[in-house]
């Protein structure tokens, strides 16, 4: 039998650790959040819906993205053990110049929707965490104020070429002007994805005021208020609103761009120049070939053509082809840093993260992306000591299975077969 007694008061008095009360309560809800997943919730509670599932919707089906998604998960690690990594060094060279994480911030559109904060928030978050910051042609802040938020830090521009060429080869001049290092051309966007989210809440930009808005704006009030009280939303490449994004899209998007339009912009801009929504081999090989520096995995996070690629998926091949020549980085799905690490593995020299960056914007201003770059930061430092390396560079493929679940039927050109030992 166990022997029972009284207890101590003095013993009890040990046991008694209360933790000093937050008061803020935007710092109160970003402590809480240990995940991206965390913050989404925070966000998709604060903002209304249809500025909500602008964010985090996709094309059609949603298929792209959570196959995007699923890749990430279905990976295994491999740790070497008795091989401590007490120092850790996650900095990576990227197109010139540096980055404290081997992530940076990708081009979201209309951003100040989502908080009005917008790119003031992201821009400044990037800036004190050494990160670049990329600015989108749809962005709803200028390019010479995102300068003024991150001075000191490595801004790029993300373009779109417009049907008036003029418009965006004006941005262009613009960004270099303003001492944006890196031009990112996006080239998957000839035409608006079917973004079925927002054609069923009726989101429109500037948002309307509709019976179904008002009574979704009844518990954020916050959000409006932010929204009717700050500067009109502008945009430096749009001559109107007042449309769904699709049809803003369609309006001002020229499906007929093609490589004379990626030499001409070749020969405008002064600094590194990467590709945004590259899909497949052959055109990494070729875009190459035409001189561009480097080159992302995409398919624009879902939002484009549904059962597109998985970037994830393509990135050992493209590597392998292309990854002497020029930097291979890639967005879509990332939601934990343990996804950064092991595209690094894989070969990627760089990622990019649109909605997790979005999330903590919506979750609290400039603090949510700070948070954000914390909880990735904190995944991927700790995954990094359990596999045992110490710096990017003793990453290697070694390090991650990719697992089987979606497996190529014939031999079609796009095909990737996945590792063979994997199960």
């Amino acid at each position: 039998m166990v022997k029972r007694q009284l207890p101590q008061p003095a013993e009890l008095f040990e046991l008694m650790k209360f933790k000093k009360p937050e008061f803020d309560g935007r710092k109160r809800r970003l402590q809480s959040a240990l995940t991206i997943s965390d913050l989404r919730t925070i966000a998709k509670r604060r903002t209304p819906k249809a500025a909500f599932d602008y964010t985090d919707g996709a094309a059609e089906g949603e298929l792209s993205l959570s196959r995007a998604r699923r890749a990430f998960e279905d990976i295994e690690f491999h740790p070497d053990v008795l091989t401590p990594a007490p120092d850790l060094d996650t900095s990576v060279e990227v197109l010139g110049g540096p980055s404290a994480l081997p992530f940076g911030i990708a081009p979201t559109g209309f951003t100040r929707l989502m908080q009005t904060e917008g790119e003031i928030a992201g821009a400044s978050a990037a800036g004190a965490a050494g990160i670049p910051f990329t600015l989108s042609t749809l962005g709803t802040t200028s390019i010479e104020e995102v300068k003024a938020a991150n001075p000191g830090g490595r801004n790029w521009f993300q373009l779109y070429v417009m049907r008036d060429r003029e418009i965006s080869y004006g941005l262009a001049r613009r960004a270099a002007a303003s001492g944006f290092d890196t031009l990112m051309f996006t080239v998957d966007t000839p035409v608006a994805g079917a973004r079925l989210r927002d054609k069923r809440n009726g989101f429109s930009i500037p948002p309307q005021l509709t019976l179904g808005t008002i009574v979704n704006a009844i518990p954020r009030p916050w959000w409006w208020y932010d929204f009717l009280t700050t500067p009109k939303l502008e945009f430096a490449s749009l001559s109107s609103t007042g449309g769904t994004v699709g049809e803003l899209l369609d309006a001002a998007m020229d499906p007929t761009i093609s490589y004379e339009d990626l030499a001409v912009i070749r020969d405008l801009w002064p600094g590194k120049i990467v590709i945004k929504g590259v899909q497949n081999v052959a055109d990494s090989v070729r875009l190459i070939d035409h001189g561009v520096d480097g080159i992302i995995l995409s398919n624009h996070g879902g939002r484009q053509l549904d059962r597109a690629p998985i970037p994830f998926h393509l990135l050992p091949k493209v590597v392998r082809e292309v990854g002497k020549d020029a930097t291979v980085m890639i967005d879509t799905g990332i939601m934990n840093g343990a996804d950064i690490v092991a595209s690094v593995a894989l070969g990627a020299t760089f990622t990019l993260i649109g909605r997790a960056y979005l999330y903590g914007l919506m979750a609290g201003g400039r603090q949510g992306v700070d948070r954000t770059i914390e909880i990735l930061r904190a995944e991927i430092e700790r995954t990094m000591r359990l596999l045992g390396v110490s710096s990017l560079a003793e990453l290697e493929p070694r390090h991650v299975t990719q697992l089987t679940r979606l497996v190529p039927v014939g031999g079609g050109a796009a095909s990737v077969p996945l590792d063979t030992s994997a199960r």
